[in-house]
């Protein structure tokens, strides 16, 4: 009768034979990481893949704590581990004990960390990176004898600015010694001190070709040169640890060049913008010269000495002419005045005459004013006394009214008076003391 296996039974059977191959026990594996999670208590799962194959992988928390750097979806790795069974859904997977970054990955985090260390150095402030000079006569170049940099830099000089020399600098770029190498060459050029500016370059690669000017001979070197350094190194893209401690960063070898020098054409054309102010300024200033020099001559002619003579000339007989007219004016004032003390120097019978005709008629005169001032004072008199006349309560006694009072006081009320009271009485030729004995009121 035949056997019939479980399934638990199996699994274990292979879990037994997986988990104990010693070949599988302790493995080491590479490949890339893809569906990579954390789990919310640190166990990290993903999947290690290559081109022709995948397998799930898992590592605990208590390994993932000791990663030096933080994986993530596509990485590079290398991993140790051990093939471990999970029974209940019958899968295999790997267990990983130690995971790092593999090649590219591992310069890449060099790269991280000497960035950071040397930002925080300053080894990256603009106060210490130098002005690159705009007229160089020579141009040192730090680069392979043998490559396209040190020709493509040649030739843009040339066709940019004539004026200056390209001193070459051999330098092994790529590989073992390269740091070394480029290093000696920078401070060669600045123990020569015969460079204006240093380009420091080569092509393009990967970040292992370009790894040379990531390492600190180099860095340090550019830090400390005397002499201006751009950096050109690799593509476009491409950014070096040198290219941040460099006075200036080019993306590529022709672009360094051209930072490095003027351009002939633009030079060109400030020097016909310059002969263009020059001219102008030129013909400015001779403008100026030329209505200085009018005003100057017309300043000379009103100071001319026949100009001044026949000015003077013109306000001499202007002074005769107001002279001529001031002594007639003069004359004539003169002459009426004689005139009138001649009227006034009389013989004294007529002076004596005219005295005694002007006394008679200032008698007459005064004799005329008296004679109005009086009868206007006569007539003023006679209504002044008509009306005091009329006011005069001595006028009303002659037709039978008296003044009555009491202790001096004029009564005009019944109501002042009692009876058995005493009264005075006024009239026209006296006075009378009488005793009320009745009163009566309206």
């Amino acid at each position: 009768m035949e056997n019939y296996l479980t399934v638990t039974a199996l699994t274990k059977y292979i879990k037994a034979k997986l988990e104990g191959d010693k070949h599988l026990f302790s493995i080491l594996i590479k490949g890339e990481i893809s569906n990579f999670k954390r789990h919310s208590r640190g166990h990290l799962y993903f999947t290690l893949k290559d081109e022709g194959a995948q397998m799930s992988a898992i590592m605990f928390v208590r390994d993932a704590s000791q990663l030096d750097f933080e994986p993530k979806e596509g990485d590079h790795v290398l991993i140790a581990g051990r093939i471990s069974v999970y029974e209940p859904s019958g899968t295999y997977s790997l267990q990983v004990s130690q995971m790092k970054l593999d090649g590219v990955g591992e310069l890449y985090l060099k790269y991280e960390a000497l960035k950071k260390d040397l930002l925080e150095k300053g080894y990256f402030r603009e106060e210490h990176k130098k002005e690159i000079p705009k007229f160089p006569k020579i141009i040192g170049v730090v680069t392979s004898p043998t490559g396209a940099v040190i020709e493509d830099i040649k030739n843009t000089v040339f066709r940019r600015y004539l004026l200056t020399e390209i001193h070459l600098y051999p330098a092994l770029v790529q590989g073992p010694g390269s740091a070394e190498s480029i290093r000696n060459q920078i401070l060669l050029a600045n123990a020569k001190n015969e460079v204006d500016v240093l380009i420091v370059g080569r092509g393009g690669g990967s970040i292992e070709d370009l790894w040379g000017f990531n390492e600190m001979p180099v860095i340090q070197a550019i830090y400390d040169s005397e002499i201006p350094i751009i950096t050109a190194i690799g593509h476009e893209t491409d950014f070096t640890i040198s290219d941040f401690v460099s006075d200036l960063r080019a993306p590529t070898p022709t672009a360094a060049a051209e930072l490095a020098t003027p351009n002939k054409t633009d030079l060109l054309s400030k020097i016909q913008e310059y002969k263009n102010q020059i001219d102008y300024k030129i013909s400015q200033y001779f403008s100026e010269l030329g209505t200085k020099l009018l005003y100057l001559d017309q300043r000379l002619d009103r100071l001319s000495p026949q100009i001044k003579l026949e000015q003077l000339k013109i306000d001499l007989d202007r002074q005769h002419e107001n002279l001529s007219r001031l002594i007639t004016l003069v004359i004539d004032n003169k002459l009426i005045e004689v005139e009138r003390y001649k009227n006034q120097l009389k013989s004294p019978e007529e002076r004596i005459y005219s005295l005694k005709e002007r006394r008679e008629n200032l008698d007459l005169r005064l004799k005329r004013i008296t004679d109005e001032i009086l009868s206007k004072k006569e007539y003023q008199f006679d209504i002044l006394k008509n009306t005091l006349e009329a006011l005069n309560p001595l006028k009303l006694m002659d037709k039978g009214f008296a003044v009555i009072s009491k202790q001096g006081k004029v009564l005009t009320s019944v109501k002042q008076i009692e009876i058995n009271e005493t009264i005075n009485v006024r009239l026209k030729d006296g006075t009378l003391d009488a005793l009320i004995t009745d009163k009566k009121e309206n």
